[in-house]
């Protein structure tokens, strides 16, 4: 996969600057809401197992202000840079802003190949950037809560959260100073696959609509689609094992080594199997093998999903583009030029800026789980078995009939957490939808779906500065 563009940020302003166009504020406020707040640069050393002494180099990018706390992952790669810490936060604050998640735009970044790393290393480096956050005020419940991204999860999550707690030991809500925890050390269920349901939670209200999917030649529904994912990780591989639960073909698979396409569909299970067996997707049976990750974009297909890196339909292979729908489940895999392309062959793109916000909605779930001190359904779950329970009770006694015990236990099931965090997110995503769509409809000079996700999360960011009294 390629390397992060060393423009993503002026990609990112550009695209706001086209939709702030479509406004009415004065340029002073747009120009606040567009500025990234402050960039944290930090470099401190990390000793090898072999005895060496590497200077380690990371940021923490805090965009937006206009609300606390703030909240962006955190991403160890060797390729990353300001620039790129610095887009992705902007693009938090719109994401938060679209699903009316009341956090303001951050990212933090190491520049770091873990790869070459061992687990002491990492932990050591993880701490270490923890206690720097710590020292300047760029972490904590109030204030700025980091989560998991590209090269980080729950593991080092869970040390974050235990340096901070070391260090604020009298702070009584530390647990919420990071999300993407392992759920027995203050994480919640379901934050795992979040991102890719939001991504198959955005597709399906995509595909809902009849008369949309009629402009585009396709029928309604998911069940039977022809679906592409560049990406089997924490994001591609869930988002393609809900679209093959829903019906649809997985024909193309992609990692960072290559790929692999079958038109009559792909046994996720299968593939999943032989990737962990061999390290790779690459040679698995009964498919072709495609040396270049970029290839599986190009397949004929209804929907393709990149969820991988930014940057990997570009101006030079977007011409190339099949799909019907395009699902941005990474963060910034299009740039202006190919989005323009795709949008003059009459492409669907769902930006990312709302495909992809699943993750932070269910981070959002677990900093107020932290905040309660209690976990979803664990007061109500036994009341609404009960309540459920008289209810089926006086069915029977009215209508005479019997129900089975199996379908008394399927109809009484009281919420349990996981239950609880779908059902938010499934709402979220879908109300989020709506709003987009509905300023599509209402305002035809808005042509595409990105313009009106940015033109909708620009109003809210503007009418929350306005609220503050910031600007008279």
């Amino acid at each position: 996969m390629t390397a992060t563009r060393p423009n993503f940020y002026a990609n990112v302003s550009r695209t706001f600057d086209l939709a702030a166009a479509f406004g009415v504020y004065p340029p002073g406020l747009l120009d606040q809401i567009k500025r990234c707040n402050s960039v944290y640069l930090m470099e401190f050393p990390l000793r090898r197992a072999n005895g060496s002494i590497d200077v380690i180099r990371a940021w923490r990018a805090e965009h937006s202000h206009h609300r606390l706390p703030l909240k962006g992952g955190i991403r160890y790669s060797p390729q990353v840079n300001q620039d790129e810490v610095t887009a992705l936060a902007t693009l938090m604050t719109f994401k938060c802003a679209i699903v009316d998640v009341p956090f303001g735009g951050a990212k933090g970044a190491v520049q770091i190949d873990t790869s070459t790393c061992t687990d002491d290393e990492i932990e050591r480096l993880t701490r270490r950037y923890t206690h720097e956050l710590v020292k300047k005020n760029f972490i904590g419940p109030a204030l700025d809560v980091p989560a998991p991204d590209f090269g980080t999860g729950s593991r080092e999550m869970a040390w974050i959260a235990d340096t901070y707690v070391q260090l604020r030991p009298n702070q009584i809500d530390a647990l919420g100073c990071v999300t993407g925890k392992p759920v027995d050390e203050g994480g919640i269920h379901g934050r795992t696959e979040a991102t890719g349901r939001g991504v198959f939670f955005a597709l399906r209200e995509v595909c809902a609509h009849t008369a949309d999917m009629q402009r585009l030649g396709l029928t309604p529904g998911i069940e039977g689609k022809r679906v592409v994912v560049q990406g089997f990780g924490k994001v591609g591989y869930w988002v393609a094992r809900f679209c093959d639960e829903a019906g649809a073909r997985i024909v193309g698979l992609a990692e960072r080594d290559g790929a692999i396409a079958a038109p009559g569909g792909l046994d996720l299970e299968q593939v999943k199997q032989h990737r962990d067996a061999t390290g790779s997707l690459l040679h698995f049976a009964g498919a072709d093998t495609l040396s270049r990750s970029a290839d599986v974009l190009e397949l004929d297909c209804d929907v393709l999903i990149p969820a991988a890196l930014e940057g990997q339909i570009t101006a030079s292979n977007a011409d190339r583009i099949r799909a019907r729908i395009v699902v941005e489940g990474a963060n910034g895999p299009t740039t202006p030029e190919a989005d323009e392309i795709l949008h003059a062959k009459g492409i669907l793109v769902v930006p990312d800026i709302y495909a992809n916000a699943g993750g932070v909605i269910v981070s959002y779930f677990e900093w107020l789980k932290n905040l309660s001190h209690v976990g979803f359904g664990r007061l109500e779950k036994r009341y609404q078995e009960s309540a459920y329970g008289r209810l089926l009770s006086t069915i029977e006694s009215a209508t005479g009939t019997t129900i089975s015990a199996d379908e008394r236990r399927a109809v009484i099931r009281g919420a349990d957490e996981l239950t609880v965090v779908n059902s938010g997110l499934e709402e979220i995503m879908a109300v989020a939808y709506a709003e987009i769509r509905d300023t599509l409809l209402r305002r035809p000079e808005i042509r595409s779906m990105r313009m009106a996700a940015m033109v909708n999360a620009i109003n809210k960011v503007a009418r929350s500065y306005l609220s503050m009294g910031v600007f008279p």
